[in-house]
């Protein structure tokens, strides 16, 4: 799960960086597929945060 959730961290930098512009073509094909998360990439690092605590949650020690 903590690979997941940085994944997801990656994915909601890219989904912002999209949503400035800074991506280009790639980042407009991105928002057109993504609109939501491309205006709030924040849900997207919410997830992350919740896999990482699902993540810690379950992990066996």
């Amino acid at each position: 799960m903590y690979v997941v959730s940085g994944l997801l961290v990656i994915l909601s930098g890219l989904f912002y960086a999209a949503d400035q512009g800074q991506l280009g073509r790639i980042g407009s094909t991105m928002c057109t597929y993504g609109d939501a998360f491309c205006r709030h990439p924040v849900y997207v690092l919410v997830g992350a945060g919740l896999a990482a605590l699902w993540g810690a949650f379950v992990s066996v020690r």
